[in-house]
């Protein structure tokens, strides 16, 4: 068991890897019904003593009960890795011990610790093994940690290391991806880097793009102050990227920039003129921005677990790996309970939620 002592952090830390954990991106959500928390933290066990910082957005269900939502956490340095590998069921614990010092210092309405820990696996059956095989007990203790039934971040998803030259990641995309990033130029595609004065055309595309894959959106306002908010002291870049051909909105994406990621967060593309090719172009102007701007990794951000030709998504799965990354699958959302009478019920509400846009909505819609 690990001690953990937590101290409110109340002035700028330096940037975490991961922007889930930036105080840009919690300034962001509490925008949208969060609340942020900030602490710093020293686990302490036998002779060692692991230090790190925790960004805990909690989010106020109803008049007596909340959840905290620990996103990309907990995070460690390079060197707290070494002692602590994410993968290994020692980390769990810390996950564990530190929800259990967490409960003294969020609000008492809390009735769940959810963590998404950026363990991350290269197959599917490497996660599988890891998460059938977490509730194992280590001595005399048990990991009390849940998974969770439904992931708030996607688990899986495509990793582009840009510490090559342009030459080269192209040279790394599948053939008919250079194609037809050249056809778009050739056709005159032509690709902006905007702002919120241009969320409207965004969002016309955007709807569509809901519509046609049958996908949940947020109102337009949402997107909009993602693109309207300031850095503060954050190293982090905003941009909404628009692909036209004669004046017409063809495809857009948001992305966002920092010193170690950037990270393409939602893309939407008309039907029309779709021989064009827009989405290439998109994508391989700001895989090049986020080159210049320093970011280390560029992550495609959401794709189907495997390469399965039946599954609704499989085009997303082609278009994004076919640019040359390396696909990765993380655990996904870890829950401690913390009153576990709401927590049993919060989870069925989760369930049947998730059977009903996956199952029920995407059924109406058929017909």
């Amino acid at each position: 068991m690990y001690s953990i002592k937590l101290s409110p952090i109340t002035k700028h830390t330096p940037e975490p890897y991961h922007f889930l954990q930036t105080r840009f991106w919690a300034s962001f959500k509490a925008m949208h019904g969060w609340t942020p928390y900030f602490f710093s933290a020293a686990a302490a066990k036998a002779d060692n003593t692991i230090n790190f910082n925790l960004s805990i957005l909690v989010r106020k269900l109803k008049s007596f009960i909340s959840i905290a939502y620990v996103p990309l956490g907990i995070e460690l340095s390079e060197d707290f890795q070494k002692i602590i590998p994410y993968d290994s069921p020692e980390y769990l614990f810390l996950l564990q011990d530190t929800a259990q010092e967490l409960k003294k210092v969020l609000p008492s309405a809390v009735f769940c610790i959810r963590f998404d820990p950026p363990i991350e696996f290269y197959t599917n059956e490497d996660r599988t093994k890891y998460l059938d095989g977490y509730k194992d007990t280590k001595g005399n203790e048990k990991i009390r940690l849940k998974k969770s039934p439904t992931d708030v971040q996607p688990p899986d998803t495509v990793l582009l290391p840009l510490d090559k030259t342009e030459e080269e990641l192209l040279s790394a995309m599948k053939p008919k991806w250079r194609y037809n990033i050249r056809l778009a130029e050739k056709k005159g595609v032509t690709v902006k880097a905007a702002g919120a004065e241009s969320i409207d055309n965004f969002y016309k595309v955007f709807m569509e793009t809901a519509a046609r894959d049958r996908i949940a959106v947020h109102g337009k306002d949402y997107y909009k102050s993602l693109l309207e908010l300031p850095a503060d002291g954050s190293h982090v870049k905003t941009t909404l990227y628009i692909a036209e051909y004669e004046g017409e909105t063809l495809a857009g994406i948001i992305t966002l920039f920092t010193d170690t990621e950037a990270v393409y967060l939602y893309g939407a593309s008309s039907d029309n003129k779709r021989n064009l090719m827009p989405a290439y172009l998109l994508q391989w102007t700001a895989i090049q921005d986020a080159k210049k701007f320093g970011s280390k990794v560029y992550d495609f951000y959401g794709i189907p677990p495997t390469d399965d030709e039946h599954h609704p998504m499989h085009g997303l799965y082609r278009f994004k790996t076919g640019f040359g990354g390396i696909v990765v699958h993380r655990a996904g959302s870890i829950d401690m309970p913390v009153k576990p009478v709401f927590y049993a019920f919060y989870i069925l509400l989760e369930k049947l939620r998730a059977f009903y846009f996956k199952k029920v909505r995407k059924l109406l819609k058929r017909h």
